[in-house]
């Protein structure tokens, strides 16, 4: 059973200014997420599912449909503000999307298989795609909860352009995830790495905690998962502007509660990606240089 690619490319693209999801990094006018889809067709990844927002839609077919027809199968699901639990209605002056979970969530018509989920924005690398599917198709079944991740030590994932989200991660002595905490305002500063709390206060962080990028991988069992949370979520925050959903709050009660398991595996491939503006010319460097190591080809789908 070959896994599928989920890629969450809904975002507004606020700190970055633009449509983050198709800004062109590679020499031949790749975008990020080009790389990443080349990475899982290499893989063996038998299909990809793009979470979009109808207002990009054409501008999104138009910049991958014709580079990937005939190489992979491809489909696209939405993520609008409307699609909620029945019986709620979206406050009036509710703007920003309901979060990762709910990226995900949103595609679960469209996915029968195990499936890897990702950030439009991230390149994590050859080697993670093809841990993640290893470890799927040895571990998963279309139903059970043996999901993954891949850690990523925090001190190579920060940004030099302000702070970052990321998922802080407790592990066990047999790699596998205790907790995974999203903070949302982490940053670098005096040469030192902290986190914002809930309080305003910073809190220090050791340069090698493990981080989750979002690059899960899961089975369709995680759609019930989600959509039993969401629910929840949307009674207690319905008047909060602000608040979303994200995937590190599904994946603790699931483990919390003895319903599944999320295995860490270590990044080999450096990761970046594309946060603020500032962030890109880092991002085409680095794809230059793996293009000179001869990982990439300069075009990469002629």
């Amino acid at each position: 059973m070959n896994p599928t690619l989920l890629i969450l490319a809904a975002g507004i693209g606020s700190r970055y200014g633009g449509m983050k999801q198709i800004d062109q990094v590679g020499p031949a006018g790749e975008a990020i997420i080009d790389y990443s889809v080349y990475d899982a067709i290499r893989t063996g990844f038998g299909k990809i599912v793009f979470v979009i927002r109808k207002e990009i839609e054409k501008d999104v077919r138009e910049f991958f449909e014709h580079k990937l027809a005939g190489k992979i199968q491809m489909e696209f699901v939405y993520q609008e503000l409307n699609m909620i639990p029945e019986g709620y209605t979206v406050p009036t002056d509710r703007i920003k999307p309901w979060g990762t979970a709910h990226a995900v969530w949103v595609a679960a018509k469209a996915i029968k298989e195990p499936f890897v989920a990702i950030n439009a924005d991230d390149f994590y690398g050859h080697e993670s795609y093809r841990m993640m599917a290893e470890y799927l198709i040895a571990k998963s079944s279309a139903d059970n909860t043996n999901f993954c991740m891949i850690g990523y030590q925090i001190k190579h994932t920060l940004s030099d352009y302000g702070s970052v989200s990321r998922g802080v991660c407790e592990s066990d002595d047999k790699s596998f995830l205790k907790a995974v905490v999203e903070r949302t305002e982490i940053f670098r500063k005096d040469g030192k790495i902290a986190f914002r709390d809930e309080h305003g206060r910073d809190v220090p962080l050791s340069a090698d905690t493990l981080v989750s990028m979002n690059i899960w991988g899961f089975t369709p069992a995680i759609f019930d998962h989600i959509g039993k949370q969401f629910k929840e979520f949307f009674r207690e925050n319905v008047s909060n502007i602000k608040a979303e959903l994200y995937i590190p709050k599904i994946v603790n009660d699931i483990i919390k509660n003895g319903k599944g398991n999320v295995k860490i595996l270590p990044a080999k491939d450096k990761w970046f990606g594309v946060t603020y503006k500032e962030d890109k010319q880092l991002a085409v460097q680095n794809i230059r240089k793996l293009i000179d190591k001869g990982i990439y080809p300069k075009n990469l789908w002629t």
